[in-house]
């Protein structure tokens, strides 16, 4: 689910679930987290890089999962799950990197506002589907993408759900490098390794450094779109997003009146 590769004081998480594109379920959730977990109290970890495998970086949230937890009033959660890794994501204290490699949805695109470093391939493109499911943003996205992007930029990316190329990413200011396809992981190595021959405590000070004046108001954020998502999940709007999803058409808002 989940290949895990050091190379010197870098660790790299591929996610791989090629036959769901990489999208979280409960499992990946809690697979990521506690790896992450681990990194953290790891002596011999400075660096942390995330990609995926195959086509995609990771195509969000598993809806199928979700359209069954929804009707499963038995449905068992992850013990951690999106809370638990988004949690883990925004106080985690060594450098986090993205090498996104591919298609990225929901959980997929606001992880990078929770990252230090983004790189992204070519032929990369995202998408915040948030609207198209009747849901608000996560992750803490409502606060770090005005911050990172602007709020006009932030604004269509949340609000749209529709598709943004890696060139509108990185004039956005979303990711930090735009590299070839054939680069990409050879690239976001590169400035791992640089960060990576650093002291851990002067890159976890620094970060720390960084983080502190934001940390608070990013777990606020967390806080507050958890409210929406929860007053939202389950609604007639969202469960025919959920209802189009399965049989593969798009949805129809148009006679529900919010």
């Amino acid at each position: 689910m989940i290949d895990v590769v050091n190379d010197g004081r870098v660790r790299v998480f591929r996610l791989n679930r090629p036959e769901a594109k990489n999208a979280f379920n409960e499992a990946l959730y809690d697979s990521l987290t506690e790896l992450l977990i681990e990194a953290e109290g790891d002596s011999t970890v400075a660096v942390v890089m995330v990609t995926g495998q195959g086509d995609s970086f990771s195509s969000g949230t598993d809806v199928v999962e979700l359209g069954k937890r929804m009707a499963d009033p038995s449905f068992t959660p992850g013990k951690h799950g999106f809370p638990g890794l988004a949690d883990t994501l925004v106080d985690f204290s060594k450098p986090l990197l993205c090498a996104v490699n591919g298609l990225g949805l929901g959980i997929g695109v606001t992880i990078l506002g929770l990252s230090d470093l983004v790189f992204m391939a070519h032929s990369a493109r995202v998408k915040c589907p948030f609207t198209d499911l009747a849901l608000a943003p996560e992750a803490a996205s409502s606060f770090t993408f005005p911050a990172i992007m602007g709020r006009q930029n932030a604004t269509w990316t949340l609000l749209s759900s529709e598709w943004l190329s890696a060139e509108e990413c990185f004039s956005m200011g979303l990711a930090f490098k735009l590299c070839s396809d054939d680069e990409l992981m050879d690239v976001a190595m590169e400035h791992a390794q640089i960060l990576a021959a650093k002291p851990i405590s002067s890159l976890v000070a620094s970060k720390k450094l960084i983080m502190d004046p934001i940390r608070e108001r990013i777990h606020e954020a967390r806080k507050h779109e958890d409210g929406a998502f929860a007053e939202l999940l389950g609604k007639p709007a969202n469960l025919e997003a959920l209802q189009a999803f399965a049989e593969k058409r798009d949805p129809d808002f148009s006679s529900l009146g919010e």
